[in-house]
């Protein structure tokens, strides 16, 4: 793993999903609030910044394929392209594909049903063709995160890469913030 001011070390990262379930709701306050000092107090180039950098940290530590609790708790959305590569993938016609297991919503179509129909063993039966929207999740190597940091608190409690990463940003963002606060007040 490679080393930076604020490596995050093995034994701080938590994959127990009962655990990182637990810990959402009882840090729901905490999150909401550290998504409106991100948002009022972090520029979008420093916070892209950061999370990017725990993000590689973190996903080097962390087998998706052992969880594969976002299978199983959210459902992707799929375009048109999506879903005709899905299909051919699983050797049947897009028509059969919406027809059998999509339903139509305001953003395209998404899988009838949680956990995915194509979830086995926690692992995508149909991987090599899986949609966008599954390749990408969590969407933290993506920029603009300031844009997109209530779906981040919305998965908090779903994904530990996610968990991990916030739980990151709060002690290398916030912590040293109100450090640097309290340092001001008691030098005065």
């Amino acid at each position: 793993m490679k080393q930076s001011a604020t490596t995050i070390k093995n034994s701080e990262i938590e994959t127990n999903l009962i655990s990182i379930k637990m810990l959402s709701r009882k840090k729901e306050r905490e999150n909401w609030e550290f998504r409106t000092f991100l948002k009022g107090e972090c520029t979008a180039k420093r916070l892209d910044s950061v999370v990017h950098r725990l993000y590689r940290e973190i996903t080097a530590e962390i087998d998706c394929t052992a969880c594969a609790n976002c299978c199983r708790k959210i459902t992707p959305v799929l375009d048109q392209e999506d879903i005709e590569e899905f299909a051919q993938g699983l050797r049947i016609s897009p028509k059969e594909l919406i027809d059998q297991y999509m339903v139509k919503n305001e953003k395209g179509f998404s899988f009838s049903q949680t956990p995915c129909p194509f979830l086995h063993e926690k692992r995508c039966t149909n991987y090599g063709t899986r949609p966008k929207d599954c390749q990408s999740f969590p969407h933290l190597h993506k920029d603009d995160m300031i844009g997109r940091l209530m779906g981040v608190v919305e998965n908090y409690g779903i994904c530990p890469i996610v968990f991990n990463v916030y739980e990151g940003l709060k002690r290398e963002l916030w912590s040293r913030r109100r450090l640097d606060s309290v340092r001001a007040s008691t030098s005065v």
